[in-house]
This record gives C-alpha cells, structure tokens and sequence, in this order.
C-alpha cells in the first residue's frame, strides 16, 4: 500500500480552478478573480501589438482598408475594377510579404495566449533542419502553419477593434452616468446616451447607479471577446498540445514495434519453410539422382543427363542456403550477433576485423536489424570502394531504458560516399530508423568512410501467433 504525505493528499483534494478564460467566465465569482484583470492585460497588449503591426505591415493593410472602404462609400465604383484590384493587390502583398510577418506576430500571440488559458501555447511549425535563410524560407513559405499565422494576422486587426470599440463604448457610458449628476449644472445642458437623454441633475441621479453595472458588464463583455479572439489564435497559430503529441508518437511506437515484430516473424517462418522444406526436398533429389546413376551406364546417354540434373541441384542447393542464409542468419539465431558478424568477417573479400563487446545477448530485432546495416555496409566497402581492410565494432551504450546498441563499420577505401547515388546507404537509414535508431555517415573525399549507428534495445513485444 502506499502512503501519500498530508500536503501530497491536501494538494490533490484542493479544488482546481478554471484553465481559460471562456470557463471562468461561468463561475459566479468571476469579477472576484484575477480572470479579468488578464483579460484586461491581454486587450491592453492587444493593442500594443496591433500598433506596431500596423506601423510596419501598413502596406500590407492599405489595399484591404481602402477597398474596404470604397465598398462602402461606392459599391459600383468597387464592382467596376478598382476595388477588384485593390483586393488582388492585398492578396499578392500577402502571399509575397505575410510568410515573413506571420511567424513572428505567431510567436508573440502563442505567448500572450497564456494569459487566458494559464499556458503557453505550442506552435505548429516544422523545424528547419538546414542551415541558411533559403532553407529557412523554403520551409516557412510551404507549411500550413504558417498561413494559418498569415490569416490570423489578416483577422486579428478586426477582432481587436471589435473588442476596443465595445469596452470604450460600455466603460464611457460608465463614466458619463456615473457623472450626469456633476454634468448638467444648468438647465441647458443635457447628456445623451443613445436613445435615453438626461436634462438635470435629480433625472440623472438614478441612472448614475447603472455605472458600476457598466464596468462589470464592460468586465464581463471584454472578458468574453478576449476568449473568443483566444480561440481564433489557438485554432491558427497554435499546434497540438504536448500531451497529445506525446500520445501520437507513443502509438505510432506500438504501432511501429507490432510491425517490426510481425515482419521478423513472418521472415523466420519463410526461412524455416525453406530450410525444413524445400531444402531437405532438394537434397532428396539429389540423392534419388545419385542412386539412379548406379543402375546406369557410366558414360551413357542417361548417365551423363542424370550426372548434369545432380550437379545443378547441387548448386540450387547451394544458391538456397545462401538465400536462407541472407533471410535470416541460423548463426544469429544460435550463437547472437557476435558469431554473426565473425561469419559475415570470413565471407567478405576483404580483411575484416571484428570487435565486440556485448555483455548479453539483445533483442531479436535489434541484433537481425545490426546484421543486416553490418551486412550492406561490408558490401558497399567491397563494392563501391574496394576497400582492403574494414573495421566492425559493436558494444553497448547508456543504462537502463536509455540502453543501445551501438555499431561502427569503418574502412580504408576512398571515401566520398553519397547516399543519392543508390549505394544501399539510404536503405540502412530507413532500417535504422524503422527500429527508433539512427545512422550517422562521415565519408570525406579520400576517405576513410565511417558508418555509426545507434539501435534503442528496449524489449518489444513480440507478435501473436496463431
């Protein structure tokens, strides 16, 4: 049984608060809260940001200002052209010019987001994995979130002077209410809000009291827009939250693991049907052939075609334990990785040095994947650089869930090894990569060319079998 501190159990039966704005806005003791106040803070940077926005992407604006209002000063003026090509000139600034203004408006808007939703939110942008500007601009110019931030940029200007002009308006009848008393000092003045007018100071006494009704109304109005701009801002220009990432990427693992496990079972089986079954046929052939030569005439007809089919049924038995040998190394499975690399060392043309240092034996999957990147790579060295001597190093790395095996191929060749030219490099990657691994490749012009790669030995479960 475990036992929890007092302060463990206090924190956990204490009473969460709401964690946006919307909900807060539900509770009864909203204007008690500090909710308001961040909503007032988020309008007030609101329109910091849209100053300066305005100030430097004026000209991105001014097409869309101006046929805005020429639609309503003059709706057939816009219809006959000028208006159309006002828009046409905003929606070309916007595609030349917004992928440059949208990620950094993004980035200030993800962070004042956490002022209504207690939390910085998480942007959708890929990252750029190559340095320089260009790679920078071609990724940004190319991706959804980035013209989801250019939209967000277009709509923000509206949503802001939407919440502006309501709060001034509720927080300056307020103020004129709350003052009508002290204003109409003389009957010839009067104050007019709207439809009501007020003409003196015993009118007006009344309608004072609906002040302080106003500023929490003005509370709750700004409040409510704040929430509704958030939601816009976390539909465009946020991504997904960490913790579903975390759960995509945990099921795609599994998903991954399941797949692997499947693929290495359904290999075993094939190499099991060919060694147990078309294999063991083939070597009874052969030995019908063989005794079938002993009731012939040695040199007959019959006797050198039945010699011929023997020879080559020998050599399709050989070609079979090579593919056999190729699905899945017998070695590996009886004797670990290891042994298999000292067969792969004997086979290979070049001098091939091994050097271990596996204090165990690992998984199935992570000992057939180092097999086979071992394999390709010694076959590129002998292949592609002609390489004389070659160097093959795996040992363990890291503790615990961080456990991985790490294998080295180097060689003595040439070196300038290139993964577009089809030289099975990429295939190795994909490999290494399919196990939650990585490959790392150093092959400078005149060499030596060295292979890295880093597999997780974390135990997978294996398929189920029927």
């Amino acid at each position: 049984m475990s036992e929890h501190s007092p302060a463990t159990t206090a924190e956990r039966n204490r009473p969460r608060g709401p964690d946006t704005i919307l909900r807060a806005l539900l509770r009864p003791r909203f204007l008690l809260s500090a909710w308001p106040w961040r909503a007032l803070a988020f309008s007030a940077g609101s329109t910091v940001v849209l100053g300066v926005l305005l100030s430097v992407a004026g000209p991105l604006y001014t097409p869309w200002a101006l046929s805005f209002g020429l639609l309503l000063v003059d709706p057939e003026a816009f219809l006959s052209g000028a208006g159309i090509a006002l828009v046409l000139t905003g929606l070309a600034l916007g595609a030349l010019l917004g992928p440059l203004l949208g990620p950094v408006l993004g980035t200030v808007e993800r962070w004042r987001l956490g002022l209504l939703h207690g939390h910085v939110a998480p942007s959708g942008h890929r990252p750029v994995t190559e340095p320089g500007p260009a790679a920078w601009l071609r990724v940004r110019y190319t991706e959804a979130a980035t013209w989801r931030e250019v939209a967000y940029a277009a709509i923000s200007p509206l949503t802001h002077g939407l919440t502006v002009f309501v709060l001034i308006s509720l927080v300056l009848s307020a103020f004129l209410l709350g003052l009508s008393p002290l204003l109409l000092t003389s009957p010839a003045e009067t104050v007019t809000l709207g439809p009501l007018t007020l003409t003196g100071p015993r009118e007006a006494l009344p309608y004072s009291l609906a002040a302080p009704v106003l500023l929490g109304l003005a509370l709750y109005a700004n409040a409510f827009l704040a929430g509704i701009q958030g939601l816009i801002a976390r539909a465009l220009i946020t991504g997904p939250p960490p913790e579903q990432l975390r759960a995509e990427l945990t099921e795609v693992t599994d998903s991954r693991a399941r797949l692997v496990g499947a693929f290495e079972y359904e290999r075993r089986r094939i190499e099991r049907d060919l060694h147990d079954g078309a294999q063991q046929k083939l070597v009874a052939v052969r030995m019908d052939l063989g005794m079938a030569r002993l009731d012939l005439e040695e040199g007959s007809g019959a006797d050198r075609r039945v010699a011929a089919a023997h020879t080559r049924i020998g050599e399709l038995i050989d070609e079979l334990r090579e593919l056999v040998r190729g699905i899945h190394p017998r070695v590996l499975v009886d004797r670990g990785l290891p042994a298999a690399l000292g067969e792969l060392a004997d086979h290979n043309p070049a001098s091939v040095s091994v050097e271990t240092d596996l204090p165990r034996r690992l998984p199935a999957h992570v000992e057939a994947t180092a097999y086979f990147v071992a394999a390709e790579a010694l076959t590129n060295a002998h292949k592609h650089t002609e390489a004389r001597s070659v160097t093959v190093r795996a040992r363990m790395d890291g503790e615990g869930t961080q456990e991985r095996l790490v294998l080295e191929v180097a060689d003595d060749g040439p070196g300038g090894a290139d993964p577009g030219r089809g030289s099975g490099l990429t295939g190795m990657s994909d490999r290494a990569a399919v196990m939650g691994g990585t490959m790392e490749l150093s092959s400078p012009q005149g060499g030596p060319t060295r292979v890295r790669v880093e597999l997780p030995c974390r135990t997978d479960p294996a398929p189920t079998t029927t």
